[in-house]
């Protein structure tokens, strides 16, 4: 069904999506190359919201050029979309620039487009090809699938441990138990994050300011706190430049009047308590997913950590082990309970593994429920 060429043009609007990595929040990244006669005549990639998606951006780019469209063949790797949002629909402006061909790698999620773009390119007499390297753009769009089709975000923990599975020694001190090219790689899994979400813990321990540094991006994700009883300290470097979110549980008088305080600062409050007064945390993450968070990277401690994988509210695992070893009385990455019986295990997929720096690097996603092994 596809040609060798085919699935070149789809790996170049592959690697021209990815291009989006940081700035198209909360649309999804999306590439596109036209290609007439053989020859690439215009490429493109989905600019910030409210801007040019991939299509436009190739069709303008191929007219720059001094091309004509008519009878090319386009490659996208999201299915154009057929609806009115902050800008013009794109299958018509493939169907208005009469090409022939349109080879998309997947179906949108999103319930206002998902199959009628592809449909509308039909109707209009255009050869529509889909399913060209589906599991690599699903791959780069995984939060705005899981957005569109479950309501809430990706939700990706990230740790860093020694070998032993120990995040801080007894005193707290952890910084630094992995190396500088670790540390690094971790601030470009923030960077593609719509948001990054900790704890009042280690707001406490760590005085964090959650920002990506050293590398090249032009938004800061949004800074997402729980702080179930308004405990975050006025001088917090959380409070310091954009807006912080902060979600908390119910809220006694003390706690009202802190959350006037925080107000005054520029934060955010959500109160969301679940039957215990803390945070009702699945349906913070449908909150999220209403602000359009795609992607949410949680960078937390180890109480919070359990609690958030207790609930089903976390999708993989970003963890840094370093060669070192720490000892039995180091904290630990989760704060969970042993299973009463190894069949009833947390099972997790490693997904990759990669070596960076001195560290290694393993990305694990949480398997289905199975039968037993």
């Amino acid at each position: 069904m596809f040609s060798e060429t085919d699935f070149a043009q789809m790996q170049r609007a592959l690697a021209l999506a990815a291009r989006g990595m940081y700035t198209t929040t909360p649309n999804p990244r999306v590439g596109c190359v036209i290609v007439q006669d053989g020859v690439v005549i215009g490429e493109g990639f989905t600019q910030p919201a409210g801007h040019d998606h991939a299509e436009i951006q190739a069709l303008k780019d191929a007219r720059a050029r001094g091309h004509d469209v008519a009878g090319a063949t386009v490659y996208v790797t999201l299915e154009p979309c057929s609806h009115f949002g902050r800008t013009p629909p794109c299958a018509n402006a493939l169907s208005d620039a009469r090409v022939a061909k349109v080879v998309a790698a997947m179906e949108d999620p999103n319930p206002q487009v998902s199959g009628r773009g592809l449909s509308m390119l039909r109707d209009a007499g255009i050869d529509v090809r889909c399913g060209l390297l589906a599991h690599e753009a699903g791959e780069l769009n995984i939060g705005f699938v899981s957005r569109m089709t479950r309501g809430r975000p990706w939700v990706r923990m990230k740790s860093a441990a020694s070998l032993d599975g120990r995040t801080a020694l007894p005193s707290g001190e952890s910084q630094w138990i992995t190396g500088d090219a670790a540390r690094l790689d971790g601030h470009a899994w923030r960077a593609r994050a719509c948001a990054i979400l900790t704890g009042i813990g280690t707001v406490r321990e760590d005085n964090p300011q959650l920002t990506v540094r050293g590398i090249d991006t032009p938004r800061q994700p949004r800074r997402v706190l729980i702080d179930s009883r308004l405990e975050l300290p006025l001088d917090a470097r959380l409070l310091e430049g954009a807006p912080l979110l902060i979600f908390c549980g119910a809220l006694d008088d003390a706690a009202n009047a802190r959350a006037a305080e925080l107000k005054a600062r520029g934060a955010e409050i959500v109160p969301l308590p679940n039957a215990r007064g803390k945070v009702d945390l699945p349906a913070m993450l449908a909150a999220l997913g209403q602000r359009g968070i795609n992607e949410l990277h949680v960078e937390a401690g180890h109480k919070l950590n359990g609690s958030l994988l207790r609930e089903g509210c976390v999708d993989e695992l970003l963890v840094y082990l370093a060669p070192t070893l720490l000892g039995a009385d180091a904290a630990g990455m989760f704060d969970l309970a042993a299973p009463p019986r190894l069949d009833e295990r947390t099972r997790l997929t490693f997904h990759s593994f990669e070596r960076i720096g001195d560290d290694l690097r393993i990305l694990a996603r949480f398997a289905p429920p199975t039968a037993s092994h």
